[in-house]
């Protein structure tokens, strides 16, 4: 399996523009090996975040090559359409992505990922940089401690472990609700976090809890919805 995790710099004034444009890529949803994407506004202000989701990386390759160029432009006259100022683009002034392998599955409450992405109103997100040589306890950590400990809270509906680079991985899972995962921050998270020791592996995290915007949600299509 393969991840991507964009984060879009938007103005609040481009705000409408940006989500129109974002409206547009379920148009992808017919695309051989997409999983699917999620993504809301960040709620510490600043622009969007994106997760997209593929079977693995050729897939993600041959979109980037043979049509994400299009579907972008089509994105962006769609803004163009609705707010005007033709060649103003997608809303956005700056974009940062990285892409991974998928390096854990974390199981959840839903059927599968697929589901998952379906289901799921709130994206928790947290950007590890790690220190050196701790890459193999970290992902130990998550398999034994944090997935076990997140699926017995309740209402998480699937998870995984991004490797974005030597030293970053990104932990991103579904939430049912901003209810469910508020539970599991209340009663499970400092217990686990006192198991975990999370500072003896990492030099910085960043991320948070995003709700997540219904029309930027692109599934594949002609998959039977449960």
């Amino acid at each position: 399996m393969w991840g991507k995790w964009i984060g879009c710099r938007v103005p609040v004034a481009a705000r409408g523009r940006f989500a129109t444009a974002q409206a547009a890529w379920p148009a992808i949803g017919d695309q051989p090996g997409l999983l699917g994407q999620v993504g809301g506004w960040d709620p510490d202000g600043g622009g969007a975040l994106l997760l997209g989701l593929w079977a693995d990386e050729g897939a993600y390759l041959r979109f980037m090559r043979d049509r994400h160029a299009a579907v972008a432009a089509d994105s962006r006259r769609s803004a163009d359409e609705r707010h005007g100022r033709a060649g103003s683009g997608a809303g956005y002034t700056a974009i940062d992505a990285a892409a991974g392998e998928v390096v854990l599955d974390m199981p959840g409450d839903a059927a599968g990922l697929p589901q998952a992405l379906e289901r799921a109103a709130l994206l928790r997100v947290a950007d590890c940089r790690l220190a050196p040589g701790r890459g193999r306890h970290f992902l130990d950590v998550q398999r034994e401690v944090w997935a076990p400990g997140m699926a017995a809270a309740g209402g998480m509906l699937a998870g995984v472990v991004v490797r974005l680079g030597e030293d970053r991985h990104l932990v991103a899972t579904l939430w049912s609700d901003p209810a469910a995962h508020r539970r599991y921050a209340d009663r499970h998270l400092p217990a686990l976090r006192a198991r975990a020791v999370p500072e003896d592996d990492l030099r910085s995290v960043s991320g948070g809890a995003l709700p997540l915007e219904p029309a930027w949600r692109v599934l594949p299509t002609g998959r039977p919805r449960r």
